[in-house]
């Protein structure tokens, strides 16, 4: 490479006015260069890796970005994951590898490969000198246990779980991780012969390697947050539970989903395992021959053995969700009720989106996205029947009366179909958020806890303009989209962005997500079980988004009056 003397030296000796432009940038350009910050080759317990500096427009900040890291050996079928054994030479971690197998959304064949145990990291940089101690956030994909990548969905490059902005914007180092999903992850005969839990364990085995390596890359390995949504946000509050992530990190949001919602612990994962096994040829009888037998059986055919009706269903939806995680007596030594004393030390914020369980009303009622059909009282009748099948008729009637109690005789459709979102969104996500919140405040000895609710209206043009925030509405601001995409967004939206990424990413550098890098447009006051203090946070978000006890009157109901009724059936 020619140095700047040489260019210097070959240059003719009458110097035009081009010239010196043509040295002047050349200057510019070797000693922007000089002080561009970046890490290079880092050295981790597996070998030398390679990743890729970006910079941030003309004259912007630097991002060194590492994709496709592997934290553990390429998996075997319905085993526990294992230490990578390392390489020679330097890994070059410039593309993402692949997420792991799934089956694709028509469920009539499967994406992703079984070698898929890989993670991705940013690393926000100075313009002279790398950063260090930085604090550390570590993504939880969602996906109903069934689905997900660490990378997110991808529209023409554009990954929905890209770090950058969330790294440069909070000053933090970002890292995804992908883990096994559906049959591969969370199958279990609920005993020792095949345990379960393997997409747990994958997720713990990455916290664990970001612990031991992440100071190489300029974190801070004593300042790790766990974050996620959905099943992912599921995965965080079992992990914050776990006894196996002691002093792993120290702090954790979890973002529509808990571990005591009802679709996360499977109480009966061995008629899961059986009907599996009968779908792929395995004997069904014995335990153990089933577990070897669905161990040697080609992961494909396991992976699309196991289907979610979405047509014609027998219950609703969120019954559907089978193959989750179980209580194995080891990484869930005991139901997550019992467990809340593990996350004593951790801080904690947990909350749900204001429609959340929208898309979930949509597959068991599809009448409330036409405003030309109507939906009767004995639809919603039959939803809340449903949905409160393990304690039978008692649970339907006192249910279907809390929620109607307002409607008077003759109610308008609007007002009965946002009902039904109503009733979905707390059964499925709201209520184990309280119940989740309150348990971790009493157990906290340091930890503390804080709730919100997102309530930044859907963005989707087909739905009526009375839906609020759906499922999975709040990823693009966390995420930064409003920044990375300003053409798709206005600024309203990147209001909504820029105040939860400084909460977001405050809460991770101080456990306070009032203090750290990142102004903050409010106080948010923590959650106490005296005060039910929560954030509402929308674009509007003012002095008035501060609030008290959430839907009190139904979270009293569902945590005191309906599990004090007697179960009658099992709905696992």
């Amino acid at each position: 490479m020619h140095t700047l003397a040489s260019v210097w030296r070959q240059a003719p000796q009458v110097h035009t006015m081009a010239h010196w432009a043509i040295l002047s940038f050349a200057l510019c350009c070797c000693l922007g260069v000089a002080q561009a910050a970046t890490l290079g080759v880092v050295l981790t317990e597996g070998g030398f890796v390679e990743g890729e500096s970006k910079r941030r427009g003309l004259f912007g900040s630097y991002v060194d970005i590492f994709r496709g890291i592997p934290f553990a050996a390429p998996p075997k079928a319905l085993q526990d994951p294992q230490p990578h054994p390392g390489w020679d030479g330097t890994l070059k971690a410039k593309k993402f590898k692949n997420r792991c197998m799934q089956m694709t959304l028509t469920q009539t064949d499967v994406r992703g490969k079984e070698d898929c145990l890989y993670l991705n990291i940013w690393i926000p940089q100075g313009k002279r000198e790398v950063s260090t101690n930085l604090p550390v956030m570590v993504w939880i994909y969602g996906g109903a246990f069934l689905l997900g990548g660490g990378q997110g969905a991808n529209f023409l490059d554009n990954y929905l779980y890209d770090g950058e902005e969330i790294a440069v914007r909070g000053n933090v180092i970002v890292v995804t991780l992908n883990y096994r999903v559906g049959p591969l992850g969370f199958l279990s005969t609920g005993d020792p012969n095949m345990p379960g839990n393997y997409g747990l364990k994958d997720q713990h085995m990455a916290i664990a390697w970001v612990k031991r390596n992440i100071k190489a890359f300029g974190g801070d390995p004593d300042n790790i947050t766990i974050f996620g949504e959905s099943a992912g946000a599921a995965s965080v509050s079992l992990q914050i539970l776990s006894p196996k992530n002691a002093g792993l990190f120290k702090r954790a949001i979890s973002q529509s989903g808990v571990s005591l919602c009802s679709w996360v612990i499977q109480k009966d994962p061995l008629t899961w395992a059986k009907k599996v096994g009968e779908q792929v040829g395995c004997p069904t009888d014995n335990t153990t021959v089933l577990a070897n037998c669905l161990r040697a059986t080609d992961p494909k055919a396991l992976t699309l053995a196991h289907h979610v009706e979405l047509i014609s269903l027998p219950g609703p939806l969120v019954h559907t969700l089978s193959i989750t995680p179980v209580v194995d007596g080891d990484f869930l030594p005991d139901m997550p009720e019992n467990l809340f004393a593990n996350a004593a030390d951790i801080d904690y914020i947990a909350g749900v989106n204001n429609m959340d369980g929208h898309f979930f009303a949509g597959f068991d009622l599809p009448a409330i996205n036409r405003p030309l059909q109507k939906i009767t009282a004995s639809d919603v009748y039959n939803l809340v029947k449903g949905l409160t099948a393990d304690r039978g008729e008692r649970g339907a009637n006192l249910t279907y009366d809390l929620y109607t109690e307002l409607w008077g005789d003759n109610p308008e459709q609007q007002v009965m179909k946002r009902t039904v979102v109503d009733l979905a969104t707390d059964y499925i996500f709201l209520i184990p958020t309280q119940w989740t919140l309150n348990l971790h405040h009493k157990n906290a000895r340091s930890g503390k806890t804080y709730s919100y609710l997102f309530s930044q209206p859907s963005r989707m043009p087909i739905y009526p303009s009375w839906v609020g925030a759906d499922h999975a509405d709040d990823l693009q601001y966390v995420f930064g989209k409003p920044f990375a995409t300003p053409l798709g967004y206005l600024p309203k939206h990147r209001t909504v962005s820029s105040a939860m990424i400084a909460y977001w990413t405050n809460f991770a550098r101080t456990g306070d997500p009032n203090s750290g890098n990142s102004e903050v447009p409010i106080t948010w006051p923590p959650y106490t079980t005296e005060g039910g203090y929560y954030l509402e946070i929308n674009n509007k978000i003012n002095y008035n988004s501060v609030k008290q006890n959430l839907r009190t009157p139904y979270v009293n109901y569902w945590n005191s009056v309906y599990l004090n009724l007697p179960l009658i059936a099992s709905t696992s």
